[in-house]
């Protein structure tokens, strides 16, 4: 049964364009972007004057028209125009989720040329003959990929990609280009361990888990806050619309990068050295937006929970464990020895039981109680992210 399992795996490499097909790429960039705006534009109207709601597919029915009437348009791939107003048509449908829900709406806004740096191939795998499409393809012995429109492009593949290949995204990040493969791979499950463990996070260690292993918090962002600063200061100091400040920002932008790939680098390491131990892994489920808003959003934010629980439950799915998610509240209150409950057992670090008078890190005791409540137990009201039979 495991074998039909399949899941989404992303690949990422990177390119090395030589100028021409860079020019190229701008190129393609500014045109999807004019597309984009053009058809929010184009739907903002109809709504106003007619009170007509227009769908991505009447939108792209007049591509055909639209390339007669500009003809640049010609220089960019189909499938690359048809996905600008399919992300139009998502920025939309995820517009009225949220007001549906009574989330803060955000209206989809225009987009500046700061905030549109990829276009996407929807389709680059023929499923029938089992080949490549022309859009992805590696040519020249592995060492390039086919861009339609672009030509050859050098690519570095690091790692063999894996799977049946769906789409391709060209990403330009920061002066640099990658291509972004989706893959759907099947599921290899690892052997089992019989262990489970619940896992606690917070701001001074990053993880705590109910075996008694810390995870210390590496702060990236903390750590790197008083060149940012430099920088930051940089940019304010130079002219608007000027060159200089075009350099300064981007040299911001790199740190920033470089910040969110070692964090990254670090919730990779420590999810897998989880699934690898453990069949079962409990968590807190946080609402980790509510709580940014909260005195400590700066170093919520540096250890960034929500990614790590993306990619905790993406590795478990390939690895065939089960993700738990368990209510939050009290887990730093209750004694896991007796199970009295009240404010008065934690002070900071320490947990201390008035009842039974049992001693504890505090957070270790929490990471204890987030087990008790994902195992039969305790199931009940939990959320089970992901499980194999």
């Amino acid at each position: 049964m495991q074998e039909n399992i399949t899941q989404i795996r992303v690949y990422r490499y990177r390119l090395y364009p030589t100028k021409p097909q860079e020019v190229a790429m701008f190129e393609t960039l500014r045109l999807t972007r004019t597309l984009y705006n053009a058809g929010l534009e184009q739907r903002i109207a109809a709504y106003r004057k007619q009170g007509k709601t227009v769908t991505a597919y009447d939108q792209q029915k007049e591509l055909t028209a639209l390339k007669a009437e500009c003809p640049e348009f010609n220089a960019v791939y189909s499938h690359v125009l048809q996905d600008a107003l399919d992300r139009l048509d998502k920025a939309y449908k995820g517009f009225f989720a949220r007001v549906k829900r009574g989330d803060k709406a955000g209206f989809p806004r225009f987009k500046p040329r700061q905030r549109w740096n990829s276009f996407r191939f929807k389709e680059v795998w023929d499923r029938k003959k089992g080949q490549w499409l022309s859009p992805g393809k590696p040519v020249d012995e592995g060492r390039r990929i086919n861009i339609p429109k672009i030509g050859a492009v050098k690519c570095k593949f690091h790692r063999p990609l894996e799977g049946t290949p769906k789409t391709l995204q060209i990403v330009h990040d920061c002066g640099e280009w990658y291509a972004v493969y989706t893959c759907e791979v099947p599921v290899n499950p690892l052997p089992v361990t019989g262990s489970a463990v619940g896992v606690d996070v917070g701001t001074r260690y990053f993880a705590i888990t109910s075996d008694g292993e810390f995870v210390h918090n590496p702060r990236h962002l903390g750590n790197a806050l008083k060149k940012l600063r430099v920088q930051q200061r940089t940019v304010s100091r130079r002219k608007r619309g000027g060159n200089r400040r075009r350099k300064a920002a981007l040299q911001v932008a790199k740190t920033h990068r470089k910040i969110r790939r070692s964090r990254q680098d670090f919730h990779h390491k420590t999810a897998r050295k989880l699934v690898n131990e453990h069949d079962l892994i409990a968590h807190e489920g946080l609402k980790v937006s509510n709580m940014v808003q909260s005195n400590l959003s700066r170093s919520i934010s540096d250890v960034g929970w929500s990614a790590f629980f993306d990619i905790l439950r993406g590795k478990a799915e390939s690895a065939g464990r089960v993700v738990v998610r368990v209510p939050p509240q009290y887990t730093s209150q209750r004694c896991h020895a007796c199970g009295h409950t009240c404010r008065e057992n934690r002070n900071n670090e320490v947990f201390k039981c008035v009842s039974c008078g049992h001693e504890d890190h505090a957070d270790w005791n929490a990471a204890k109680n987030i087990l008790a409540r994902a195992l039969p137990s305790g199931v009940n009201g939990n959320e089970v992210s992901y499980a194999v039979a």
